[in-house]
């Protein structure tokens, strides 16, 4: 398959992160968490060019075109994920056709692994695209008001979502937008793609492909990413 474009959505404020800037741009190991995530990505040799959806008061992005000799292109997005990937779409070259697949990774999960990407290239590429994950492994709670546990839920078939996730331009393009026409934020890629008819395959991934989300995600990153060097 040929290099692909990936779409980084880093519009966000991360607000549970904490902090007097969004999470993506609080630094891990020395430097901003979104910089050791594009480096992870233009590093490998299936991603052709990063594409990084930023806030239109953005002022924390360096001014950079590229990133390991791989193109990199900006564009400004929305009030909400969704509809920052889908401006990350159209502003795509023209070299990227209707039908090529498309990467989309979350800014904050800077270790991804670049065996996982190859598997998810690999397998999905062959089928109408899918993403990574990991099936549940834990015992599945289901909580009261009151906070206490009501009754334990079933977690057989159940899987806990990663990025990238890869689907071909043109069809995750309409499909964020017909689920933005019903007035539904959708949560992800693969949930606007089942919404419009399709079944997203799921890659097994590395449970270490973490989200950066509260204050304690930092220090696990910064350990993680020292190993992975």
């Amino acid at each position: 398959m040929d290099a692909l474009w990936c779409v980084i959505p880093a519009a966000g404020k991360g607000v549970r992160a904490g902090g007097d800037r969004p999470k993506q741009y609080q630094h891990v190991a020395g430097r901003p968490l979104l910089d050791h995530t594009l480096e992870r990505l233009a590093a490998h040799p299936l991603i052709a060019g990063l594409m990084v959806v930023i806030a239109a008061d953005d002022t924390h992005f360096a001014s950079i075109d590229q990133v390991r000799g791989k193109p990199l292109l900006t564009t400004l997005g929305g009030s909400e994920r969704s509809y920052s990937v889908l401006a990350g779409i159209e502003a795509l070259p023209d070299s990227v056709g209707p039908d090529a697949f498309v990467l989309v990774h979350d800014a904050a999960r800077p270790c991804v692994r670049a065996d996982d990407i190859t598997r998810l290239v690999t397998e999905a590429g062959q089928r109408e695209g899918g993403l990574l994950g990991a099936p549940l492994r834990d015992t599945l709670k289901r909580a009261d008001a009151t906070g206490h546990s009501a009754e334990t839920e079933p977690r057989d078939g159940r899987w806990r979502a990663f990025t990238p996730q890869m689907f071909r331009r043109a069809e995750l393009a309409r499909a964020l937008r017909l689920a933005a026409g019903a007035g539904i934020v959708v949560s992800d890629e693969a949930m606007a793609i089942e919404r419009a008819g399709g079944k997203p395959l799921l890659v097994e991934g590395s449970e270490d492909n973490i989200k950066v989300t509260t204050p304690a995600d930092f220090a696990l990153a910064e350990f993680l990413l020292g190993r992975m060097k």
